[in-house]
């Protein structure tokens, strides 16, 4: 190799530099990735179709099998109307101001490890809050549980597009009736099968705003009180179809 070759060869530190840029480039693009969740959210048919009914139902159903996007679903839902970051594809109901929700499940465990984690992220580890549904540019604050399960949030506060915050409270059905009692929400997500007077009871925080409640689970319970009442109401919005087109 020619003296005026070799000069044209990067130095060993040259090359260990660029290699560190781009190390760090490719680590950056991932952290903001990793950070926006929601904008890479793409439902699949009936989880559109889940969302898309938001528009003209206050109450939905998204009853399926485990492992299959139930939950994934109804967070990013939520993750939207707290945010107000709507995609171009959405067809369902949308608000142009801060909302207020709650959102549980059957026991303050798992509402920490299904709702909580979907939302915010891994709770065991804090770094990693703002990698949930909620983007990590929104994510304002937060308020630990004071008991109960170890890295449970009580709720937290969210910067929605409108400059305003919108608040959610975690839940659970174990807390009793009582704590689902009070407050005015724009929206109630039960992830897990509530029980008949809970769901009474996070409609009714619903009503004044004509909000929305929304229910995700795969059905153990047989043919419980919750769905059956939506079970009848598809039924008789069938018969009615049905008798319109006689």
């Amino acid at each position: 190799m020619t003296s005026s070759a070799r000069a044209m060869q990067p130095s060993p530190a040259a090359t260990r530099r660029a290699l560190e840029e781009a190390v760090a480039v490719a680590e950056e693009m991932d952290r903001r990735r990793r950070r926006n969740q929601l904008a890479v959210y793409l439902p699949y048919p009936k989880q559109r179709a889940f969302h898309e009914l938001g528009r003209t139902h206050r109450e939905r159903l998204l009853m399926a099998a485990n492992q299959v996007g139930k939950t994934h679903c109804g967070a990013a839902e939520v993750a939207m109307h707290l945010t107000g970051r709507y995609p171009d594809w959405w067809r369902g109901r949308r608000w142009e101001r801060p909302t207020r929700w709650w959102a549980g499940s059957n026991t303050t465990e798992n509402t920490r490890d299904t709702v909580q984690r979907k939302l915010v992220g891994d709770p065991k580890q804090m770094e990693e809050w703002g990698t949930g549904l909620v983007p990590g540019d929104a994510l304002v604050d937060w308020s630990r549980r004071t008991h109960g399960a170890a890295n449970s949030l009580d709720s937290i506060v969210v910067r929605h597009a409108s400059g305003g915050k919108s608040t959610l409270g975690f839940k659970s059905y174990d807390q009793g009736r009582e704590k689902w009692q009070g407050e005015t929400l724009d929206g109630v997500w039960c992830d897990e099968e509530p029980p008949e007077d809970i769901y009474s009871e996070g409609k009714t925080r619903t009503n004044v705003e004509a909000g929305l409640v929304m229910v995700t689970f795969t059905p153990l319970l047989g043919m419980s009180q919750v769905v059956k009442s939506f079970l009848d109401e598809n039924a008789a919005t069938l018969a009615e179809i049905q008798r319109l087109a006689a």
